[in-house]
């Protein structure tokens, strides 16, 4: 499957672009880019990309199967649907939209056109969710009672970060909250009744500082998502024979090691290890699989759609309508 890529972002550059290169049954075919400096940091790890100089370029050949965009957080909207009815179909990155109705539009024009389109949600291909979500609904820590989720970094110096543009879809729980959500949903198959509690503190118009407590049908949530904290990332599920604990769930091998701690009665430890797994490659590998034979996506609109009805009640608790 020829992908092309809407942009040279540096995410695209560092992760996705080497993802695409990598994966079976996918080819990094072109870029679309007016700066040809940012096109050869592509072309050192895919030589063959073509470089188009719009995005409409890439769109408009018919030797690309696929799209990905990382483009800013407010235009995946309009460019995930312009790609699908020019027939490609289309991972863009997360979130995908930036309120839950609006994706009733990209979930019409995926069925009209007849292809796939999904957001970029990378955790749900890696093993250690999948070995959780299998552990956590199998019964490994009893009835499940609360979930706890954490993740922050501090980027209060980078006043250019396009994260601290609020004309561009930025803030933090745009930016990491769909990850403290989207696992805690992903995992137990559950979805929110209610969100009792949101502290949100903004900086600049952009949300740097969220607290979040939820009710779910069986158990009780709490996360802290935050861009003026220390860098940290974890995910507990704690139950009433045991608690499960992801120690690097959302930046696998990246921020450090991903691994899956089970503690049971008896205070007995079960650790499970995946240094050598790229999240970023099996997307791809996933997604080209389902595009091309109609296999269910792991990550489907529809689930994307859900993490953002979350982040909606979320944005109503803290007193902003999201």
């Amino acid at each position: 499957m020829r992908f092309g890529i809407l942009g040279a972002a540096q995410f695209a550059r560092e992760y996705m672009g080497p993802a695409i290169h990598a994966a079976r049954g996918a080819e990094l075919a072109a870029l679309a880019t007016s700066d040809r400096g940012k096109a050869d940091a592509f072309a050192a790890f895919a030589p063959g990309v073509t470089v188009h100089d719009s995005y409409d370029a890439i769109l408009d050949d018919p030797s690309i199967d696929a799209v990905y965009i990382p483009l800013p957080n407010h235009l995946h909207v309009p460019w995930t649907i312009k790609a699908l009815e020019a027939g490609k179909h289309v991972l863009c990155e997360k979130p995908l939209a930036l309120r839950a109705d609006d994706f009733a539009q990209v979930i019409a024009a995926r069925d009209a056109a007849g292809k796939l389109a999904a957001e970029a949600f990378m955790i749900v291909h890696h093993p250690q969710f999948i070995r959780a979500r299998e552990l956590v609904q199998g019964g490994a820590i009893g009835k499940l009672t609360h979930v706890d989720a954490v993740f922050s970094f501090n980027n209060a110096g980078d006043t250019g970060n396009i994260r601290l543009d609020p004309t561009k879809g930025g803030g933090g729980l745009y930016d990491i909250g769909v990850y403290t959500f989207g696992s805690a949903r992903f995992v137990t198959g559950q979805e929110p009744d209610s969100v009792p509690y949101a502290k949100l503190a903004y900086e600049n118009g952009v949300d740097v500082f969220a607290q979040v407590a939820a009710v779910f049908p069986d158990f009780t949530y709490s996360a802290v998502v935050s861009m003026r904290m220390f860098t940290r990332q974890q995910i507990s599920f704690h139950g009433d024979t045991g608690v499960l604990t992801l120690t690097c769930p959302y930046n696998a091998n990246v921020f450090g090691l991903s691994e899956l701690v089970l503690e049971n009665d008896g205070m007995v430890k079960t650790h499970e290890r995946w240094p050598a797994v790229n999240q970023y490659v099996l997307q791809v590998e996933n997604f080209v699989h389902s595009a091309r034979t109609g296999a269910p996506y792991p990550c489907p609109l529809e689930f994307s759609r859900g993490t953002q009805e979350m982040m909606d009640m979320v944005f109503a608790a803290g007193g902003r309508d999201g």
